[in-house]
């Protein structure tokens, strides 16, 4: 009897599967929230299920898309973008949910507070640039909806070293707290310093072979970074695609900004631009490190062009 009981409650409490929705949905809600109403009935361990429904029909519902990273790849950047298509409902900070074990434990009600209202017809989208070097996170996400679409951006690794290394020495800065030279942390003993996370976030095949462990490659769409930042446009017609939505998003929506030095966006008359944090100066790096970083990276790179068939132009 007891242990009847036992099965019972771990059937109870075990994650359901989510089924993606389509970008396009007229039965407002219908059976898309029905199932979510399950899942948080019976995955909520903490907090009761409440329904978050807005009298106008719009209500907070699980993402159907995540951004998962890369982390300085250009992630705000694109959601950013993706957020002029009127079927997307993007989160604005990043959550950390399935990285951040304090959240995790929070059940999926805390999650899906975290989303922003929709309507049936919208994909919600959150992006935590963390979660692709998370090797617990592939699993996590896959026990919640085994169909979720998936974006990837993606820089030259050498690139995102040092953009890395910049993001977290201007926040030192700004604290009035000193940080050691970009040198001192790319050698170590005279050699480049491989176990420096920076390096570690960069080798792209490692953390691609675990996200393939559970999602097929047509479910995860990689967008090139750099050429995002050069000619924004033709990368998030592919997003658009990709996603199934309909061609919203035009060229007229961005526009080069001479002043910041990279493209900002344009959206019903109204102009906006990345935070000034974005598109910082990268550190002076000796050309000789700089070589030996591109170097180290040679074979991490060819490695991820074989896993995901495709080549990108990294040095």
């Amino acid at each position: 009897m007891a242990a009847f009981l036992l099965g019972a409650v771990l059937l109870i409490v075990q994650p359901q599967i989510v089924p993606s929705r389509p970008a396009i949905n007229s039965n407002a809600e219908t059976s898309s929230q029905s199932v979510q109403r399950e899942l948080l009935k019976k995955t909520s361990q903490k907090i009761d299920f409440k329904e978050n429904i807005h009298s106008n029909g719009s209500c907070q519902q699980l993402p159907q898309t995540i951004i998962i990273g890369v982390r300085k790849g250009g992630t705000r950047a694109l959601l950013e973008m993706l957020s002029l298509h009127p079927d997307i409902a993007a989160a604005e900070s990043e959550v950390h949910f399935f990285d951040w074990e304090d959240h995790y434990r929070n059940g999926f009600q805390w999650y899906i507070n975290q989303m922003p209202f929709s309507y049936p017809h919208q994909i919600t989208v959150e992006k935590t640039p963390a979660y692709f070097t998370s090797p617990k996170v592939p699993e996590r996400v896959y026990n919640m909806n085994q169909s979720m679409r998936l974006l990837l951006i993606l820089r030259d690794p050498s690139e995102r070293v040092l953009s890395d290394y910049t993001q977290v020495f201007y926040n030192h800065m700004q604290k009035h707290k000193p940080y050691p030279s970009i040198e001192q942390f790319l050698i170590k003993n005279g050699e480049l310093n491989v176990d420096y996370k920076a390096i570690n976030r960069s080798l792209y095949y490692i953390h691609m072979q675990n996200w393939l462990k559970y999602f097929p490659l047509d479910h995860i769409h990689i967008v090139d970074g750099d050429k995002l930042i050069k000619d924004p446009f033709p990368e998030i017609e592919k997003v658009e695609r990709f996603l199934k939505l309909s061609p919203q998003i035009n060229a007229s929506n961005f526009y080069f900004n001479k002043t910041k030095g990279f493209y900002c966006l344009r959206d019903s008359g109204r102009e906006r631009c990345l935070h000034e944090s974005k598109g910082r100066a990268h550190p002076q790096v000796d050309t000789w490190l700089l070589e030996k970083l591109q170097e180290y990276f040679h074979e991490p790179n060819k490695k991820f062009f074989e896993l995901v068939g495709r080549k990108f132009d990294w040095h």
